[in-house]
């Protein structure tokens, strides 16, 4: 009787484990035939008018830069001036010894009493001879030995002059005077050093620190591209004399912005950029001369801009960018584009997507071109934060 009821029970087992079994193929058959439909977000791009700019690196130069050297030799007497202090054109900065400038300057100007003497003398001959020569009292060539006398003492009273002229301008360059108007730097001479006329080493140097320069490089490949960009009319060139903002090495802004003055017409052979020069106001003298800083430069006006988040960006491992769009039937498409430039948080797409485009934002780790998917649109920002 037990084993009748064993032999039942084993048997009642077996029909439920069939059951499960049939019941499980089932469910997992009717999971296969229902495919899964992934939501993703997307945006839908459009052209939107949108103001370029650059951050370029720059390297900050004196508006005005004076190197003194003196005109003529001596031994320095004085210097007026204290180093780093501000001073103005025609201010005197040395003085060197004068004595033997004043004895030559004395000197010429006693050759032109001389020689003034002497034409006059030559003036009175020629005018005594003239009426003798009328009545032959005097020879033909003793009339024109004294003419030609009286020249030559005139032109000896013009030598005579001009060496005073120069005797005096010698005597003024013994007053070292700056030639404009800024900051004077250390002096690289003391009292009682001996000068030499035009010697290689400067006395100081001035240089005028308001307004002051800023020079930054942009490689040729972006300035041709920006050309033809504003050629093609894809770009609207900015104004002349555009204003120009400056970054700091610590990553603040400088409080006033500058101008663009002009962009060089020769390439640099060595690196393959070109220079670009703008000016700013330096009432303070925080800017320095060497001084490296950034400066962020408008480059003109995209008519028709099309920006895409970044993280619908990818990159594949050639390093191309690529965007998954959805297209009308809402399956997906990967597309090369040519990401060209960071706005903000978002890229600058210049090539490979038009108007109207749905580009996928989310789940990119997930989705697979020729996939169906349910797309729930995101507002893309028209500005770059």
């Amino acid at each position: 009787m037990k084993s009748q009821n064993k032999s039942a029970l084993f048997q009642c087992i077996i029909g439920l484990t069939i059951v499960f079994a049939i019941t499980g193929c089932n469910d997992e058959k009717n999971t296969s035939t229902a495919p899964t439909i992934l939501s993703v977000d997307v945006v839908t791009v459009k052209g939107i008018i949108l103001p370029v700019t650059t951050e370029l690196p720059g390297r900050i130069s004196a508006y005005r830069t004076a190197e003194v050297r003196p005109q003529v030799g001596g031994i320095l007497l004085h210097r007026y001036f204290s180093e780093g202090n501000d001073v103005k054109a025609g201010d005197s900065l040395y003085q060197i010894d004068p004595a033997t400038y004043q004895a030559e300057l004395e000197q010429s100007k006693a050759d032109l009493a001389k020689s003034l003497a002497a034409a006059e003398l030559a003036r009175l001959t020629v005018k005594r001879y003239t009426p003798l020569k009328k009545n032959h009292y005097v020879s033909q060539q003793d009339y024109d030995s004294a003419v030609a006398t009286a020249s030559q003492a005139d032109a000896q009273v013009q030598v005579s002059r001009a060496a005073v002229d120069t005797a005096n301008i010698k005597l003024n360059y013994t007053k070292v005077i700056s030639p404009i108007s800024g900051r004077a730097g250390k002096s690289s001479v003391t009292e009682g050093a001996l000068l030499t006329t035009n010697q290689q080493d400067a006395m100081v140097t001035v240089q005028q620190l308001d307004p002051i320069y800023v020079d930054v490089t942009q490689s040729s490949d972006s300035y041709l591209s920006l050309k033809r960009a504003i050629s093609n009319g894809e770009m609207q060139s900015p104004q002349q004399n555009g204003e120009v903002s400056l970054l700091m090495d610590d990553g603040s802004q400088y409080s006033l912005k500058g101008r663009l003055e002009f962009s060089d017409i020769t390439v640099d052979k060595d690196t393959g950029s070109i220079t670009i020069r703008a000016l700013f106001p330096n009432p303070k003298y925080e800017l320095l001369p060497g001084m490296y800083t950034r400066a962020i430069i408008n480059e003109g006006t995209l008519k028709s801009a099309i920006l895409v988040p970044q993280e619908g960006v990818m990159r594949d491992p050639k390093g191309m960018a690529t965007v998954m769009i959805v297209d009308g039937a809402n399956k997906l498409e990967i597309r090369p584009v040519n990401a060209s430039r960071a706005i903000g948080s978002q890229w600058l797409i210049s090539a490979g997507l038009k108007e109207g485009d749905k580009v996928v934002v989310s789940n990119l780790q997930k989705i697979r071109p020729g996939m169906t998917v349910s797309a729930t649109e995101r507002p893309l920002h028209s500005q770059a934060k």
